[in-house]
């Protein structure tokens, strides 16, 4: 797996347990990144952005992802789907130098690994139209 991809992925679990456990950003990166000091300082750095980027623009995330995904309010999505569309959303919108079609194929991959295949469609969808609205086509 590369450096990004695992990145994404630990973003993905940092944003659910801020999540799920209601916890602040700060709680989040001090329990975190306590059990898993053995994360190469490359991977923990663009994770560490990302989710500075999805923590500081939620509001703006969570309005883009509702507005593209009809009729879904987002505490109605399935709690993997919600954050895997905030880290990609963040990671549009943080780093806009990366083409739009890897951060949505990126996203896809992680939702085939920890979400339903229906919800790969659904992911595929959102991340799209927020893609078409936020960047340039690459």
């Amino acid at each position: 797996m590369g450096t990004r991809r695992k990145s994404r992925e630990l973003v993905l679990q940092m944003l659910f347990q801020a999540d799920m456990g209601r916890q602040s950003a700060d709680e989040v990166r001090r329990t975190f990144w306590k059990e898993r000091d053995s994360v190469a300082g490359d991977v923990r750095s663009f994770a560490d952005d990302l989710f500075r980027v999805a923590s500081d623009r939620t509001a703006e995330i969570d309005g883009l992802i509702e507005r593209h995904a009809e009729h879904w309010r987002m505490e109605r999505m399935a709690a993997v789907d919600r954050n895997l569309l905030r880290a990609a959303v963040a990671e549009l919108l943080g780093f806009p130098a990366t083409p739009r079609a890897v951060v949505i194929n990126e996203a896809l991959e992680i939702a085939r690994k920890f979400s339903s295949p229906e919800s790969v469609q659904f992911i595929n969808g959102v991340l799209d139209s927020v893609g078409r609205e936020v960047q340039k086509p690459s």
